[in-house]
């Protein structure tokens, strides 16, 4: 007996969707980093000078200490790649850090104290709400 079998163009089609769906656009990644941590640095926003797209974004960031960085994001992490807003230096060859809040602790002890205060201070409010 045999049986013709001809794929079904709508499951070839949601397989691709699905992948689609699953690639993390990194522009949107970028944002929300930028989000996160902004309480604890002096500048921080996506490079609107610098292309970003499904796989890499770049971030500009100023520490409270006053240095500029020009951040990478990529599926590997975060590295810094230049020392100035939107500037990418292909010679450096600087560590990616997994998280943003390891690249800054790095770069910045302004930084870590500012995260620190923040946390400290969730604590207390929690601490406050729960008695």
């Amino acid at each position: 007996m045999e049986i013709d079998y001809q794929p079904d163009d709508s499951a070839v089609s949601l397989f691709e969707e699905d992948c689609i769906n699953h690639m993390k656009d990194m522009r949107l990644e970028a944002e929300a980093v930028v989000n996160d941590v902004l309480f604890a640095v002096a500048k921080m926003f996506v490079s609107s000078n610098l292309e970003s797209g499904l796989d890499v974004a770049y971030i500009n960031v100023e520490t409270r200490e006053g240095n500029r960085y020009c951040l990478e994001l990529n599926e590997a992490g975060l590295r810094v790649v230049g020392y100035a807003f939107d500037q990418v230096d292909e010679s450096l060859s600087t560590q990616y850090h997994e998280t943003v809040y390891s690249l800054l602790d790095t770069l910045s002890p302004d930084y870590r104290k500012a995260f620190g205060n923040a946390l400290l201070q969730r604590l207390e409010r929690l601490q406050q709400n729960g008695q």
